[in-house]
């Protein structure tokens, strides 16, 4: 993912305000297209109602829209670029983070911010929300996942066992371990109270762009700019298999909720999915025309909604 400059601007805009266009297409129900830049990453809420995405260069907001007509819903307009964004587990709140160095956790109904985070000395990339709901992990150009207080911003933990940008952190279901991939080349799983590394997997040859841990913990799925998505065991690290179907960086991981399939999306600008046990490409989206830089499986499991460069979100259904 490039570095991207601040913009200025700040505070939430009325969701009144640049009303996206809906676009229907013959394999999906609509496109998004409320972003005016890039968009970096995009996720569907915990009741399948709403989805958040954040854009980029220009754009530098976070947007909330119905999952269903693709109505904007609020728009959380920040003074640098959104690169990362995540819903709390009860859905009330979305926690984004970009080019500022800074975190802020904002509640979606009444469009406040209620903490910032500001522990990180570089550019943020990834956030995750523990399943409880009670912390926020960061990932950033500083090379460290930091772990904090969702409801205060307190710092808890500081993770640094990685000597490159950290791209992607991900909570294990049970809420014990994370995993965080690497422009070291690595993906290494830890202890979530103590920051002890568990286990470091380095079956890749170049930079890790996204992680994602199966429903039941036991497997996780990386992708990386050598092309490729690798699924592997998290107590053994064995390599379990290798999907090779992406001709480009593989950007967005991410299992589907019943963990039979997986879904990858890449700079090659499709999204594939795949089954998870056996690597058997399933189905490929194709109706991105600029790379995917994100994607999310909606709850139920029968929709993906995918963000791209080309400033769009787009949400269709997997078959």
């Amino acid at each position: 993912m490039p570095r991207l400059q601040s913009h200025a601007g700040n505070g939430v805009q009325n969701s009144s305000t640049l009303t996206p266009t809906i676009v229907p297409l013959h394999i999906n129900p609509y496109s998004y297209t409320g972003h005016s830049s890039v968009v970096w990453q995009v996720a569907w809420s915990p009741d399948g109602k709403r989805i958040v995405s954040a854009g980029g260069l220009g754009d530098d907001s976070a947007q909330v829209w119905d999952a269903v007509t693709g109505k904007k819903q609020m728009t959380y307009a920040s003074y640098t670029v959104m690169n990362a964004i995540a819903w709390s587990p009860d859905g009330k709140y979305i926690a984004a983070g970009g080019n500022s160095n800074d975190v802020d956790v904002i509640q979606v109904v009444g469009k406040q911010r209620i903490a910032t985070y500001k522990g990180h000395q570089d550019v943020i990339l990834s956030l995750a929300w523990s399943p409880d709901g009670k912390y926020i992990a960061s990932a950033s150009y500083d090379k460290t996942v930091q772990i904090w207080d969702a409801m205060t911003g307190a710092h808890v933990l500081t993770y640094q066992g990685h000597s490159d940008t950290v791209s992607s952190i991900a909570w294990s279901p049970d809420g014990k371990k994370l995993a965080s991939g690497s422009f070291d080349g690595t993906i290494q799983i830890w202890n979530a109270t103590s920051g002890k590394t568990i286990l470091t997997y380095k079956g890749h040859t170049d930079k890790i762009y996204a992680v994602a841990w199966s429903p039941d913990g036991k497997r996780i799925v990386s992708g990386s700019v050598d092309e490729t998505a690798q699924v592997w065991d998290t107590s053994t690290g064995q390599m379990v298999f290798t999907y090779r179907g992406h001709h480009a960086s593989v950007s967005s991981v991410a299992w589907s909720p019943d963990g039979k399939h997986i879904a990858s999306a890449s700079y090659d600008k499709t999204v594939q999915v795949w089954d998870a046990t056996t690597g058997g490409n399933v189905f490929t989206y194709s109706g991105h025309h600029d790379y995917v830089y994100s994607i999310t499986w909606s709850p139920d499991g029968q929709y993906i909604a995918s963000a791209s460069a080309d400033h769009t979100v787009q949400v269709w259904l997997v078959r």
